[in-house]
């Protein structure tokens, strides 16, 4: 069995491979917690001039925006603390178009600091995306979540109350 990975997995997996099977076992994060609704409010005040939540396949694209005729692509975050899992998922997003042949480019915003990181995908950003899915895929079918371990991130994790229960 194999299940669609999404760029949600994708982020999650460069943070906390428990995380990735809560979520793709449609165990919810607290939906209050304050970093969840801080982020969901950076999203919907953020760049609203742009055309926002595109839903391609099984991902949901921030924003998308043709610049010099280049195919722009954004993702929206809440900081730059989390940048390499943010990469890695835009990265995920810019594959997905290109196995539907349309070239893009990426960049990350994160409005609150003000600051753009442009994502290209490379030969080698690809390897390393298949060999992730790979990995997500075996994380995702095991019985049981992975083991907890307390990590930076775990302090304003959604899933802090579950883990640490």
């Amino acid at each position: 069995m194999v299940m669609s990975i999404t760029g949600t997995l994708i982020q999650s997996y460069n943070i906390c491979k428990r995380q990735t099977w809560l979520m793709a076992h449609q165990i919810i994060p607290d939906q209050e917690h304050q970093y969840i609704e801080l982020g969901r409010l950076i999203d919907e005040e953020s760049y609203d001039r742009e055309k926002k939540k595109i839903n391609f396949e099984n991902v949901v694209l921030d924003l998308i925006k043709s610049e010099d005729g280049d195919i722009i692509v954004g993702e929206v975050k809440k900081s730059s603390k989390a940048q390499e899992s943010a990469r890695m998922q835009l990265a995920f997003y810019l594959y997905k178009l290109k196995q539907s042949g349309i070239n893009a480019r990426g960049v990350l915003m994160f409005p609150e600091e003000r600051k753009r990181v442009s994502i290209e995908l490379t030969p080698d950003i690809e390897k390393e995306l298949e060999d992730m899915l790979e990995d997500i895929q075996r994380v995702i079918l095991r019985e049981k979540p992975p083991t907890f371990k307390k990590i930076g991130y775990c302090k304003n994790c959604g899933y802090k109350e579950f883990c640490f229960s």
